[in-house]
């Protein structure tokens, strides 16, 4: 979601008002998601890089975050939405990983949809942690060395009992995915906006969906092999 500060700059504004502004983006593409009948969404909401970022600026994003869970959790929790958190959460305060606990807690037996929400996340931390993991099962002889492979593997990882995505939709005009879900986005289709993140909406949205339909996945196939298989 990326695009907050360049959108408030190019209104002589400060950088906060537009994560302010984010905020309504996320609530429009969680809503209309759900109204598409998508299953599992992942926001990536904090990076373990944007520590780097003005220190005014980090704990406004935290203030935000912590008023963003009292306010948004009870519509989502009524409309069968179920949240995950990713990412190193160590690094926040006692008080918001407990809150982020609690909505865990709150909201586990939710079916509607999965929204996951990556903070303090990172691709390579996340296969790093996992490796770590592996290593100590391997010590630990809770698993043999002769059954590690990829399915065992990502069994370690964040996203463990999450599908991999579809579709990755980055804003704001850059061309990069920024460390984000290295290892499941492996045949992931990108789609790259130049739309800044609070001024995606509904249609945006459609659009990018809509994109991806157009699209052959053949995960290493050939077209024909995926013509027969139909």
């Amino acid at each position: 979601m990326d695009g907050n500060g360049r959108w408030a700059t190019q209104r002589n504004k400060y950088r906060t008002s537009g994560h302010k502004a984010g905020v309504e983006s996320v609530r429009k593409t969680i809503r209309q998601s759900s109204k598409l009948g998508i299953k599992w969404l992942t926001l990536f909401a904090f990076s373990s890089e944007n520590w780097a970022r003005p220190q005014k600026e980090v704990s406004m994003l935290m203030e935000l975050f912590t008023r963003a869970l009292k306010k948004e959790v009870p519509e989502l929790h009524a409309n069968g939405v179920r949240l995950n958190f990713i990412g190193d959460l160590s690094r926040f305060s006692n008080g918001l990983q407990k809150r982020m606990k609690s909505v865990e807690d709150l909201t586990q037996s939710n079916d509607k949809m999965v929204l996951t929400i990556a903070v303090n996340y990172g691709g390579r931390w996340d296969i790093m942690q996992a490796a770590l993991k592996l290593a100590q099962a391997l010590q630990n002889n809770n698993i043999n060395i002769n059954d590690v492979n990829e399915e065992s593997f990502s069994q370690f990882l964040s996203m463990d009992n999450v599908p991999h995505p579809d579709l990755l939709i980055r804003t704001g005009g850059e061309m990069r995915i920024s460390n984000f879900l290295l290892w499941q986005m492996a045949y992931t289709e990108l789609v790259f906006t130049s739309t800044l993140w609070p001024d995606f909406d509904e249609q945006s949205l459609n659009q990018a969906i809509e994109n991806y339909h157009q699209r052959e996945r053949r995960f290493g196939k050939t077209p024909k092999q995926i013509k027969d298989s139909k």
